[in-house]
């Protein structure tokens, strides 16, 4: 099974302030957009997802299909492959991708301490 891209999607409370702060330690600007409250950072391969007044919690994200670079990859284990060999091991979904369907797709699980994770395919 191929995650893809992993990053950390940050609940923030103002999004200027958190992308100031993350800035000091060597974040730039990767994506996203300020004026609908949300950036994407990055700092070599390592990415924070910073979303106000998007999300309750701090998530996991894997997107896959994507690099790092958010370039799309040759090969890949789709979105629906993935969510099927979760739910075959017991893993329990809050919200699921549709399986009848092609292309960008997404699920939510939440890990056992209550953590979300969001697989998030782009591609």
């Amino acid at each position: 099974m191929q995650l893809g891209n992993f990053s950390i999607s940050l609940a923030v409370k103002d999004l200027e302030t958190s992308r100031a702060f993350y800035e000091k330690f060597g974040f730039k600007t990767f994506g996203g957009d300020a004026a609908q409250n949300w950036l994407i950072l990055k700092n070599g391969d390592h990415v924070i997802g910073l979303f106000q007044g998007m999300f309750e919690k701090n998530s996991l994200t894997f997107n896959p299909g994507w690099d790092s670079n958010a370039t799309k990859l040759e090969t890949f284990t789709d979105v629906r492959e993935i969510q099927r060999q979760l739910k075959a091991q017991g893993v329990q979904l809050i919200a699921e991708a549709d399986e009848t369907t092609t292309g960008p797709a997404s699920f939510v699980a939440i890990d056992p301490d209550g953590n979300p994770i969001l697989v998030d395919q782009h591609v």
